[in-house]
């Protein structure tokens, strides 16, 4: 997992292995009332447009509505134009003819930061049609940092736990220094497991457990990776060496190998999964190395590197490039 993408690739994580834990989230953001086992459809979130391709965090159907979350690492005062082209997009994809006019549905949207409290929890825009009409566009925005731990397990706000070590990142310094500091943040992540081990261990969802641990101990270890004695407490606090996923042992096993060696090895039903990660990879770490150079605009990386511009805007936005 390259580290200018782990908070997208986490977000991408949780929605593919524990999906049922986004729709508490959706609930407190949109007022809902889901009940947690209700069915969700992950749709195509790749969208072509005339200024290329656009690609969505999250696009999800539950019951009769589409939901689109996109997860957002810095502040961005052009976030609500990216949500608006891309709820454009999502929309155009279900137009429908009725009485004679095209009708378009945008999704039902927000913006979740990881970083920061925010001053509104809206963003939005005004459009001004030619005869004067003022249409606005508003969507929620929720911010971690907002939700303390007993808010997050009261309200089941389990999609937000591997973010909540964010927090502490400008203080990091601070506590790696005082063992006082330190360990009153490992005292914080002994109760979050003890209760994630009587939210799932109880009910017999050892796998959901693991994979939760896993991506948090991913982003906290992220977040200290300068610190090998906050990144030994955390191990013992998560529980040791927790599991890889099995997509991240073969991607893994082919950069430790040559891909020919273990061709025989890899499932067939992963196989192109695992080429295209560890390709898409390789490209972004050729977009920062070109960032940092300063020596190209970011039309001729993407020309380079073939990722989508959208992609590139991300990667330097996280590096803050």
């Amino acid at each position: 997992m390259a580290n200018n993408t782990i908070f997208d690739d986490v977000f991408r994580t949780m929605l593919e292995k524990m999906p049922e834990l986004v729709i508490p989230l959706i609930n407190e953001v949109f007022g809902t009332n889901y009940p947690a086992d209700i069915p969700i459809e992950q749709q195509r979130n790749e969208h072509q447009t005339k200024s290329g391709e656009k690609i969505t965090d999250s696009r999800l159907k539950i019951a009769d509505k589409i939901y689109h979350i996109e997860c957002q690492s810095t502040s961005d005062t052009e976030m609500v134009i990216r949500m608006i082209e891309y709820d454009f997009a999502i929309s155009l994809e279900s137009k429908k003819i009725e009485n004679g006019r095209y009708r378009i549905y945008f999704p039902h949207s927000c913006v979740l930061y990881i970083r920061g409290k925010g001053k509104s929890d809206t963003i939005g825009m005004d459009i001004v049609m030619p005869n004067g009409q003022i249409i606005k566009y508003d969507l929620p925005a929720i911010y971690v940092e907002n939700y303390t731990t007993d808010v997050i397990f009261q309200k089941k706000l389990l999609f937000l736990l591997p973010f909540y070590i964010i927090r502490y990142e400008k203080s990091r310094t601070e506590i790696e220094k005082d063992p006082a500091k330190l360990q009153s943040l490992l005292d914080e992540y002994v109760t979050i497991v003890k209760k994630l081990r009587e939210n799932f261990l109880n009910e017999g969802r050892e796998a959901q457990y693991n994979y939760l641990i896993e991506v948090i101990k991913r982003i906290a270890d992220y977040i200290f990776s300068n610190s090998e004695v906050a990144k030994k407490g955390f191990d013992q606090v998560m529980g040791g060496k927790v599991l890889e996923l099995e997509t991240d042992k073969f991607i893994k096993k082919i950069r430790d190998k040559y891909k020919d060696e273990l061709e025989a090895e890899i499932k067939d039903e992963v196989k192109e999964e695992i080429k295209e990660a560890v390709k898409a990879e390789a490209k972004e770490e050729v977009v920062i190395r070109m960032l940092k150079r300063g020596r190209n605009t970011l039309d001729e990386i993407v020309d380079d590197t073939g990722l989508p511009l959208e992609r590139v805007k991300r990667i330097k936005e996280e590096q803050q490039l």
